[in-house]
């Protein structure tokens, strides 16, 4: 990487940060550090929850799930502008009108603090474990471009983000994350523009829209209905909306966001933002992810998009297979190249015949190519059985290091760690707040000088980063990183919203109904993933979020309705 690049990300991250810190130097009282002074306005509120949930993972995996799988993907944010008009118009009003630190205070005055400790520790298990992913996920592919060791790359991320958030707290995550917001739109469509740019002469952006659409990369919307199909139009929908709902309801990460607003008009019309521009962003990147790949069909990819794992076949007894198979690649992506120019000529000639064909030749070069990969996955894994031969989340990497111009590989490195640092800031400031509020000041410590719990807050930051840090430094590589994350919410985010949804919707359900409820939703949830991962069955992860929400609901009902007829039998018994 040129020294403009160095210059360019690191005066970038630098500014953010300094900015973050002069804006939130006068923070010396425990609410202003936890809530910030309730004066965002809905833009700054908006693009905070956006970079919140638009993690590094974002913008390394999803280019590399489009690369493979088209823009099919994008159905998983379908569900979100529902879920955004279902939280401004019944659960915004509720949380502004108790005034609450934490979604889960409210709990307590509905329920009883048991219901909202659950609740919250629910809440800490799975956001803890994604504070991690979120910051070892950039941090290993990170390391292997630039030559750094994962050790380093991770203690650089997360000691920075530990920084200006043990500073400033909420506020300085929130003011901080529109910066980082800005970058990362600029970034993205900026590498945009390049990839299109970088086609061969003659080859157009209605071209390669042409292509990509010829092989099926194009199709968004898939209505056919199957429990195992993670991405469909009913698991969006369905699964989807439930875990919007609880992660933008429930998710303390998220809540903290919008209750920093100036009032609930703005901090409704910065959900709403989220909403709105949230799937065409998801969009973009996606459609990044695509001219990637059609790129990629004029020009010859890696083999193996994982330098790491080609270095070990290099340096063992197979590297003159490596050499051959590569070879033989390269021959193949020459074929592939012709085939692509030949289908862009086809359809431009508008024959129906000759594009077929065209079709046809190109689908079946594209599948050679892959056959020659799968061989290379083979070898890797004949050198390192643990290796990890999915590499679709270093494709977009590949072609930034590669492909970009200087100053602009510095800018969309900036843009990575920028993601990394707004939802890894985000989550830690969650964390450090649920669990002041909701457990040590509430079980632990009470009644305490204000000066004692805003030294809490900041320390229990530190300790939820070490946390953080420690389990990213022992974390392997999921196949794919976006997906990762979201069956850890899925995991849990439904039985969370569940306990919402019987407490805002069935007031006569008790607090003992509700947490053996949930008790038992979570461990059906947590058994059915296991054996899904097991392959005893079938079962998309997304729909993980509304079996538990649905089960928590009606396990609570069912002892609520229960206890009554046992209440009354004994009362009629008595007479």
């Amino acid at each position: 990487m040129s020294t403009i690049d160095w210059l360019v990300m690191t005066g970038t991250l630098a500014a953010i940060v300094i900015y973050g810190v002069m804006k939130t130097r006068s923070v010396n009282n425990v609410k202003s550090y936890l809530m910030g002074d309730r004066d965002l306005k809905w833009w700054t509120i908006g693009l905070s929850v956006m970079a919140t949930q638009a993690s590094a993972i974002t913008f390394l995996s999803t280019p590399g799930q489009a690369y493979e799988s088209g823009l099919g993907f994008a159905q998983f944010y379908f569900g979100l502008p529902v879920a955004m008009v279902i939280l401004c118009v019944f659960v915004l009003p509720i949380y502004y009108r108790l005034q609450v630190y934490t979604a889960y205070e409210y709990l307590e005055s509905r329920f009883d603090v048991r219901v909202r400790t659950m609740t919250a520790l629910l809440f800490l298990m799975q956001r803890g474990l994604a504070a991690g992913i979120t910051i070892y996920a950039p941090a290993i592919i990170l390391s292997s471009i630039l030559g750094w060791s994962l050790g380093l790359t991770i203690f650089l991320i997360g000691i920075v983000v530990i920084f200006y958030t043990v500073m400033g707290g909420t506020k300085a995550v929130s003011v901080t994350q529109k910066q980082q917001m800005i970058v990362i739109l600029l970034g993205m469509v900026a590498a945009g523009f390049v990839v299109v740019n970088r086609l061969p002469e003659g080859v157009g952006l209605s071209d390669a829209l042409n292509v990509a659409g010829s092989l099926g990369k194009l199709e968004v919307i898939d209505f056919k209905f199957d429990l195992n199909d993670r991405y469909n139009i009913w698991s969006a929908m369905l699964g989807g909306t439930f875990l919007f709902l609880s992660y933008f309801g429930t998710d303390q990460s998220q809540v903290q966001r919008y209750l920093s607003g100036k009032s609930l008009t703005e901090s409704r019309l910065g959900l709403l933002f989220n909403g709105i521009f949230k799937v065409p962003m998801q969009f973009l990147v996606l459609f990044v992810g695509i001219m990637v790949f059609v790129f990629f069909l004029f020009a010859t990819p890696p083999v193996h998009f994982n330098t790491a794992n080609l270095e070990k076949v290099r340096n063992s007894e197979y590297a003159t297979e490596l050499t051959a198979l590569e070879e033989e690649y390269n021959q193949l992506s020459s074929a592939t190249s012709e085939a692509s120019t030949a289908l862009v000529e086809a359809l431009r000639s508008n024959d129906e015949v000759q594009s077929d064909e065209a079709k046809l030749a190109l689908a079946d070069a594209v599948f050679n190519r892959n056959q020659i990969a799968g061989e290379v996955d083979a070898l890797i894994k004949s050198v390192d059985v643990e290796a990890i031969t999915e590499d679709r989340d270093y494709v977009f990497i590949t072609f930034i290091i590669n492909y970009l111009p200087i100053g602009l590989v510095g800018l969309l490195l900036a843009v990575i760690f920028s993601a990394a640092m707004s939802s890894t800031s985000s989550e830690l400031n969650a964390l450090a707040t649920t669990t002041l509020v909701d457990i040590y000041r509430r079980s632990l410590v009470k009644e305490k000088s204000d000066e004692h719990y805003l030294k809490a807050s900041k320390m229990l930051t530190i300790m939820w980063g070490c946390v953080a840090l420690s389990f990213a430094a022992v974390a392997n590589l999921f196949d794919n990183l976006i997906q990762a994350v979201n069956i850890i919410g899925s995991l849990f985010y439904g039985v969370i919203l569940g306990v919402f949804v019987v407490a805002f919707f069935f007031k006569k359900i008790g607090s003992k109904s509700v947490l053996s409820g949930a008790l038992i939703a979570e461990t059906f949830v947590v058994l059915t993933f296991i054996a899904t991962y097991l392959e005893m069955f079938e079962l998309a992860y997304l729909w993980l979020n509304l079996i538990g929400c649905v089960l928590t609901v009606v396990l609570a009902w069912f002892f609520s309705s229960g206890s009554k007829a046992v209440k009354r039998a004994m009362g009629s018994g008595a007479s």
